[in-house]
């Protein structure tokens, strides 16, 4: 069996916890308010704007025979730079306050996902990078678009407070085939299981980031 699958079998349950958390399902039904949209795209500002340098980290501890997944790690960057950015004008769309997000905490759990990716890079195994992108990226296409539509019709805001959404939803269908390939050529085990744990923790992190959205 290719990796890429292995990964998905492996973690499907961790999945299931995500996908099961009352603000996704509600999202998904129409049921959403400002409040909890502005609230997750505040979270999303907290972990989004730590992306290029959680890649520039992994990128720095590849060793000369993952040169290639170096390569593949600069064209994330290049992809991801800046998104943070695109969130803060969906919040000031909404009449949010974008100085004191920007200069404000994140939720514990928001915290705890990102920090424990830094620790997986830093000491399990630089891969394991790719077992967030995994997660995000896998949930933008399978949610973003559809949540997006949802919310907007339900609360009548206007298109430009889904920038973020909208463009994750439609870029990460190319970047998830883009990432089925990388970890489909990926035959490192030590890699290979550094990508499935990170993952599976990070199902469980950011499926309690959901939880914890205001109601």
């Amino acid at each position: 069996m290719a990796f890429f699958q292995q990964l998905c079998e492996q973690t499907a349950a961790d999945k299931a916890y995500l996908l099961s958390a009352p603000a996704i399902t509600e999202a998904l039904q129409g049921k959403v308010t400002e409040t909890r949209y502005l609230g997750f795209l505040t979270q999303a500002y907290y972990h989004v704007k730590h992306t290029v340098p959680l890649l520039m980290a992994a990128g720095s501890r590849m060793v000369d025979e993952q040169e290639w997944l170096r390569k593949a790690i600069v064209e994330y960057i290049d992809e991801e730079y800046g998104h943070e950015q695109w969130i803060l004008n969906d919040i000031k769309a909404l009449g949010g306050d974008v100085d004191a997000v920007r200069n404000g905490q994140p939720d514990i759990s928001t915290e705890l996902m990102v920090a424990y990716v830094y620790d997986r890079i830093q000491r399990q195994h630089p891969a394991a990078f790719f077992g967030m992108a995994h997660v995000l990226e896998g949930t933008s296409v399978a949610l973003a678009t559809q949540a997006a539509g949802q919310i907007q019709q339900q609360l009548g805001l206007p298109n430009t407070a889904f920038s973020y959404l909208r463009s994750h939803g439609s870029l990460d269908v190319e970047h998830v085939d883009f990432f089925r390939q990388l970890m489909d050529r990926l035959q490192d085990q030590a890699a290979q299981a550094a990508i499935v744990t990170t993952a599976s923790r990070v199902y469980r992190l950011y499926g309690d980031m959901f939880r914890r959205l205001p109601a």
